[in-house]
Parts: C-alpha cells; structure tokens; sequence
C-alpha cells in the first residue's frame, strides 16, 4: 500500500469542541500517524502519515469533524511520506 503524507489546516468553530481529541481518536482507529494542534488564529493544525486510502478517509472526517464543531474549510497540502513519527499525538 502506498504511503502518504497530508498537511491539513482546518478552519472554522474547531476550537473549544474537543476537535484535537476526537482527531487523535480517529487517527489511532485508522492507524495514522503524525500530530494536532491549535493554531492561534482558531484554526486546528493537523499532519497525517499512513496508507493513501486511510489519509484520505482521515481527511474526510476532518471536513465534518466531531458533532459539535462547524467545519467551514479544509486546507489540504500533500507532502512527501517521511515515516518520522512514531504515534499521532496532541501538540500544543
């Protein structure tokens, strides 16, 4: 399976809606690995490696989010594959 990377910037009400922790779930569910993070704009920061159709499920999810955030638009900047993380974890 192909091995990818996304840089994914997510705008709207997604901070204060526990985005970054229903991420992080949703990323050990897919296996992904990488990070999340608020931005000081009020936008969540998110990177995300594993296989091609596990990203692109995990960026789906980042167009809905959990139910209390509002989406509004996903930034997404495909990267070259690094495989330098370990785990997906919370940064802050």
């Amino acid at each position: 399976m192909e091995k990818v990377r996304a840089h994914v910037i997510i705008e709207g009400r997604v901070q204060g809606v526990f985005f970054r922790y229903h991420t992080q779930e949703t990323a050990y569910q897919l296996g992904m690995k990488g990070w999340v993070r608020n931005r000081r704009d009020g936008s969540v920061e998110a990177v995300f490696e594993g296989d091609k159709d596990k990203v692109e499920q995990i960026i789906q999810w980042c167009h809905r989010g959990p139910s209390e955030a509002k989406v509004i638009r996903v930034h997404v900047n495909l990267e070259n594959y690094t495989g330098e993380f370990d785990d997906f974890f919370i940064r802050y």
